[in-house]
């Protein structure tokens, strides 16, 4: 699987994202039912409301994502204990707004 992730926006300065390029490398997490993936993009997604997620991963689909992950800290709120309010309208808006065929994942790890 070819992914794009998409962070928050305000754990950049916390987080490098190591847990999710882990959990890509290994097939751990949202990850477990792929045997090989690729990284091709990790953006955040741009500030709240989380306005830039949509053209963010439709650059990363066009560079070759057939997944877009919304990220562990958007979704769960990994490292600062705080999930997204916003994440349930971000999710939602990429469904909408993205191609059928690419794949949503709910979280990274």
């Amino acid at each position: 699987m070819k992914v794009g992730i998409i962070r928050c926006n305000q754990t950049e300065d916390l987080c490098p994202g190591t847990s999710c390029f882990k959990a890509l490398k290994t097939g751990s997490g949202a990850f477990q039912n792929s045997s090989e993936n690729e990284i091709i993009g990790f953006v955040s997604c741009g500030g709240c409301p989380g306005k830039k997620a949509i053209p963010r991963a439709l650059k990363m689909i066009e560079k070759g994502a057939d997944a877009i992950a919304i990220s562990t800290c958007i979704s769960k709120g990994a490292p600062i204990k705080f999930p997204c309010p916003h994440f349930e309208m971000i999710k939602n808006a990429l469904k909408q707004n993205l191609p059928e065929n690419i794949k949503i994942l709910d979280n990274t790890h």
